[in-house]
C-alpha cells in the first residue's frame, strides 16, 4: 500500500468550506467575532449588534462620539478586521 501525499488538515478543512458554499458565512462568522477582539472592551460595551450584510459589515452603536470616530476610521478598521480573519470579508463599515 503506498502512502498519499500528506495535506494540512488546514488546507482540507479550508478546500471543503469552499466546496460546499461555506466559506463565505464562516468568514463572515469570523468577522463578527473579531469585532470585539479587535476593537477591545470599550467600544464592544457600546456595541449592541454587528453582522455582515452584501460584504459591509453593520454596527450598532449607543454612543454618538464614538460612532463619529470611528466613522472616520473606517477604511483602517476594514483592513484591520480583514487581516485579522486573513481573509478579504468586507468593504465597507456602516455604523448606525
Amino acid at each position: 500500500m503506498e502512502r498519499k501525499q500528506s495535506e494540512p488538515i488546514g488546507n482540507l478543512i479550508q478546500q471543503f468550506l469552499r466546496i460546499n458554499g461555506l466559506e463565505t458565512p464562516y468568514n463572515e462568522h469570523r468577522i463578527v467575532e473579531a469585532w470585539p477582539a479587535v476593537m477591545g472592551n470599550i467600544i464592544s460595551q457600546y456595541t449592541k449588534e454587528v453582522f455582515v450584510k452584501n460584504r459591509v459589515l453593520n454596527v450598532k452603536l449607543t454612543s454618538p462620539a464614538i460612532k463619529q470616530n470611528l466613522m472616520m476610521e473606517r477604511k483602517n478598521l476594514v483592513l484591520r478586521l480583514n487581516q485579522y480573519v486573513d481573509a478579504q470579508v468586507i468593504e465597507d463599515i456602516h455604523f448606525y
